[in-house]
């Protein structure tokens, strides 16, 4: 379903979506700003410009980037490189590194407090690191009891899981300091806050488990059985819906978190990755990717129907939607490009396979990528 034939090439391809595209749907608009996009493998940010669809620039890094985020004052981007761990701030108007500062031994993700700071987490060593964005300077330091695999933030608060304790530490980055240590269940390498701060889930792979502690004393609330392993957690527009994919079945689990309740589960291609949502037309779409068949899958939310199959590059391994939910960008780690697929080509499908908009090479190895609005 959706498979292009071996005779047709990658031009034939995107004519012919170009074509349909202009058939009976309203013309597409530009979208005014970048994606840059972190090139792991070739240590660069490529600079991809959304009014035309084309690439603007590579811009070099001394250090494999694995991050990506917005400023969320200017018009720059934030870069983390993870070995060493190395934050870089780009300028998105002359797409140059005009800062860059160490943040430890290595890393395993960096978020955004507010708007005056960034977080790094750090794993060697085991800390959560501030680094003011005025003086893009590491500041306070949190010491964590183990390794961390992941972390969220909610207001001036923090979430980490480590796989090798098995369990969720809650901090304060107000005081800079832990609350509390919670022990969850082995190999908890996920973790998300949710109601703003209110509940944590924190998700178990090797256990096939999904657990949500109450926010504020960490008591375990539930434990949820899984019938896959919880690698991706993607939420509906509300939070009311949580979407978790990962091996074990070519499906998505669908979490009701205010009822604390599985609602059900719905195939979603082959081996379902990442996810994203996006509306359009009057509908909200689930998109997913499927590395193993090159494809990314669109769920209607609202019918929890398949609406389309659309074929990407090889190995698509993230997808991030632009502000103006027109476009969903998917980053192909094995073909290194950059797939474009128009939100509004996924309604009223009659064969299920819908067109891409475009693919723009943009370098080896892409992980992670960031949309920054200008003008």
């Amino acid at each position: 379903m959706g498979i292009v034939p071996a005779r047709f090439s990658r031009r034939t391809i995107l004519l012919s979506s170009a074509a349909l595209l202009a058939c009976g749907r309203p013309k597409a608009t530009r979208y005014p700003g970048y994606c840059f996009v972190a090139n792991h493998g070739a240590r660069s940010i490529a600079v991809v410009d959304l009014s035309s669809f084309r690439l603007l620039r590579q811009i070099r890094l001394d250090a494999a980037p694995s991050a990506v985020l917005p400023h969320p004052r200017l018009a720059r981007v934030l870069v983390l490189a993870a070995d060493p761990a190395t934050v870089y701030e780009l300028d998105a108007v002359t797409l140059a590194v005009i800062r860059q500062t160490r943040a430890g031994g290595r890393a395993a993700g960096m978020l955004p407090a507010g708007s005056d700071a960034l977080w790094v987490l750090g794993r060697e060593p085991a800390a959560l690191v501030e680094i003011p964005l005025d003086s893009l300077r590491p500041h306070r330091r949190i010491p964590l009891p183990g390794s961390p695999d992941d972390f969220d933030i909610s207001g001036q608060r923090a979430a980490v899981a480590s796989r090798a304790s098995g369990a969720v530490t809650l901090a304060s980055l107000e005081h800079a300091a832990i609350e509390r240590t919670v022990p969850v269940t082995r190999d908890t390498s996920i973790v998300r806050f949710q109601q703003r701060g209110a509940q944590v889930i924190a998700g178990s792979p090797s256990d096939r488990s999904v657990s949500m502690l109450d926010g504020a004393s960490g008591a375990l609330l539930v434990r949820l059985p899984m019938p896959v392993e919880p690698r991706h957690f993607c939420f509906s527009a509300d939070e009311g819906q949580l979407f978790i994919s990962g091996p074990g079945r070519d499906a998505v689990v669908i979490v009701y978190p205010y009822r604390t309740e599985i609602g059900e589960t719905i195939l979603a291609g082959r081996a379902p990755a990442a996810m994203a949502v996006a509306g359009g037309n009057g509908a909200d779409y689930l998109l997913v990717t499927n590395p193993e068949t090159n494809t990314v899958t669109a769920l209607d939310i609202g019918t929890r129907r398949l609406a389309a199959v659309v074929n990407v590059g090889r190995e698509p391994r993230h997808i991030l939607v632009t502000p103006d939910r027109q476009y969903a960008l998917v980053l192909n780690e094995g073909s290194g490009d950059l797939a474009v697929i128009r939100i509004a080509s996924l309604a009223a499908r009659r064969y299920k396979s819908a067109p891409l908009f475009t693919l723009i090479p943009v370098g080896e190895k892409p992980v992670d990528a960031a949309v920054v609005t200008l003008g």
